[in-house]
């Protein structure tokens, strides 16, 4: 089956993937979405109106934006944004400020959507056990489940698809109790109610940020695409979608029913259960919020990966703790979420709160995404009128949503923005100095070096550094090579070897592309590696180096034998040292101001991560990690003075 059909063919067990992974964010939207529409007293306005929003920013957001047109951008089977990206960032460097923008929001989304999801789940014990503190119960649970983040989470997911089934199931059955209460709630699909809550009813248009919560998972569909393939997600969104319609409308219809009524902070989700299923659905509700969580915490693991690649994110340890494609752990920022979301949990304590805090970053995520899919609308030569109709239509949408959840700024809005500006400061930081540092690398051209090499390498008069040399390199042209690594050979202390090799990574735009090409420089002396490594491929570059080298040698390329008489001839291969130079900030500097803050905020951020050396994957017992100083502008006129 070639990988295109395989993108878009649908089976049972990839749907029930689907909905393990997908629609857990979204899923267990019902959990607080009339809660927060609803406040205090029940008005049938409100209700009609609140629903008939829901239903049409389900459909014109997720199903019509999101599962018809966004999926159709994937990156060789991938997606989520920063894959659309990558398919549309040769059309302007400013696109990399939108990506930074919508990448960084979705990660500071992530530090709320497991204690808003959890939190609601658990309150409902409040039903049964009115005074059970709720903090304790949620802050265990999420803490458990970064703490499993590490054993990787494939014999976990294959339980989430069925557990989801259930879940959806259980809204849907629940939903049709509540209409069979109050039939009359399936006028609010007419659109008109919507128009009538936002246009007359007092602060109508203001609940457009409680409103959106019902989509804030939209974005996941897109993100998860490589997991479960195209075809497998629209067939799952049909039943998805109308159990998730279902239960706002039997939610819809409870409220209905008790119209004029204070909520006195009842959950309509959990009024639908009958009293003897109540501690069964709390149950079931807190599994789905887990999964939710879940697929959040993955989603972001590939988003950080991704960014890493993209050259937007320090080079953090990446672990991969199963043979699953495409699953990994992030030590690190496994450590920040699970921090973020304690103190989320603490700062907010009951889940209303937090209803305040939601939805603002995932605006700037989808405006982002509309953005990006805007470009890649004109790579694929849509008609311009098609295209203008497109960024009219999501403009005004998804501004409305953007300025409605402004009102939440002052009730805990602020806290995932600021979560998102730091993120998007590291990115901004991290992206730059990658341009600074490949503006300031000063290149030679490695042809008149190879005869040097050749001799240093046979010269027996200076103490062999190693038999096989290799140093990372980030010269892109075949034919160059950085000086540093020309000054660390030869003036440093010289490094013999018996054969050099220069290893050049480079990362393209579709995800899982593993190539590699061999430039023999001199005959058995110097070689070019150059791996081309799609942004999602994990750095093993010890392993692929390896495989390399087995190849040349089956080949008779290059012998390894160890060139030292005795050992020649027992056969032994020779040992390997790899050479990665870091750079450090000189003292010899003048910088523009902004550089200047730039690259100071650069090099405070890596001393607290590991050196590039672990994220390369190369052995730690046989690597030399080597300073070198970044020279920006080196200070030209020095006032001194000679005196007898």
């Amino acid at each position: 089956m070639d990988a295109k059909h395989q993108h878009t063919a649908i089976s049972t067990a990839g749907l029930l993937i689907a909905l393990g992974i997908i629609y857990g964010d979204i899923g267990t939207s019902p959990l607080y979405v009339m809660k927060a529409i609803v406040p205090e007293q029940i008005n049938p306005m409100l209700v009609l109106g609140g629903i008939s929003c829901v239903f049409w920013t389900l459909t014109l957001q997720t199903t019509i934006k999101y599962v018809m047109l966004t999926l159709n951008a994937d990156n060789n089977g991938e997606g989520g944004i920063f894959s659309l990206y990558a398919l549309v960032r040769r059309r302007g460097a400013w696109l990399s400020a939108i990506a930074i923008i919508g990448g960084s929001a979705l990660l500071a989304d992530g530090v709320i959507t497991p204690p808003i999801s959890v939190s609601s789940a658990i309150e409902g014990l409040e039903a049964v056990y009115p005074n059970i503190p709720t903090v304790p119960i949620v802050i265990g649970i999420i803490a458990g489940l970064f703490l499993l983040q590490s054993f990787g989470t494939q014999i976990v997911g294959k339980a989430f698809g069925p557990i989801m089934f259930v879940w959806f199931s259980m809204l849907a059955v629940l939903g049709v109790t509540g209409v069979l209460q109050h039939p009359e709630i399936l006028k609010a699909l007419n659109p008109y109610y919507a128009y009538d809550l936002l246009v007359n009813y007092p602060g109508g248009f203001w609940l457009l940020g409680a409103v959106f919560l019902c989509t804030t998972g939209a974005e996941a569909l897109y993100s998860d695409l490589g997991h479960c393939g195209k075809g497998n997600i629209r067939i799952s969104w049909i039943f998805v979608k109308s159990c998730l319609v279902l239960n706002y409308l039997g939610q819809g219809g409870w409220l209905l029913a008790h119209q004029g009524e204070m909520l006195n902070k009842r959950n309509p989700f959990y009024e639908l259960m009958p009293e003897w299923f109540l501690l069964i659905g709390i149950g079931i509700a807190t599994i789905a919020a887990i999964i939710a969580s879940q697929a959040l915490i993955t989603g972001s693991f590939t988003l950080v990966a991704e960014a890493i690649r993209l050259n937007m994110w320090p080079k953090v340890k990446l672990n991969y703790p199963t043979d699953v494609k495409g699953q990994l752990y992030v030590p690190s920022m496994n450590r920040l979420l699970l921090l973020g979301c304690i103190a989320v949990v603490l700062y907010f304590q009951k889940s209303e709160n937090m209803e305040a805090a939601y939805g603002l970053a995932i605006t700037l995520t989808m405006l982002m995404t509309t953005i990006l899919l805007i470009m890649w609308l004109r790579t694929k030569r849509v008609p311009l009128p098609a295209i203008l109709l497109f960024g009219l239509v999501y403009g005004a949408i998804e501004g409305s949503f953007l300025i409605a959840n402004l009102i939440k700024f002052p009730h805990g809005g602020w806290v995932s923005l600021a979560i998102g500006i730091t993120l998007m400061g590291v990115m901004y930081v991290w992206l730059r100095a990658f341009y600074i540092k490949r503006r300031l690398t000063e290149f030679v051209k490695i042809d008149p070096y190879i005869d040097a090499l050749k001799e240093l390498s046979n010269d027996e008069t200076v103490s062999k550094y190693a038999t096989h040399l290799v140093f990372m390199s980030s010269a892109e042209r075949q034919s160059e090579i950085e000086s540093k690594i020309i000054y660390s050979i030869f003036q440093k202390r010289p490094k013999r070897a018996d054969i050099y090799w220069f290893v050049h990574v480079d990362t393209t735009d579709e995800p899982y592309t593993m190539e590699y090409k061999v430039t023999e420089l001199a005959h058995d002396d110097v070689f070019r590696i150059t791996f081309r490594l799609g942004f999602r491929v994990e750095q093993r570059i010890n392993l692929y180096f390896r495989k390399v080298v087995e190849d040349l040698v089956r080949n008779k390329e290059v012998d390894i034998t160890s060139r030292y008489e005795s050992l020649s001839k027992q056969h032994v291969t020779g040992d390997f040292r790899f050479v990665v130079l870091e750079k450090f900030l000189s003292v010899e500097n003048e910088f523009p101001m902004v550089e200047k803050l730039v690259m100071q905020a650069y090099f405070y951020i890596k001393q607290f991560i590991a050196s590039e050396d672990k994220y390369f994957g190369l052995d730690t017992s046989s690597v030399k990690v080597e300073k070198v100083p970044l020279v920006l502008t080196p200070v030209r006129d020095v006032a001194l003075k000679r005196v007898q």
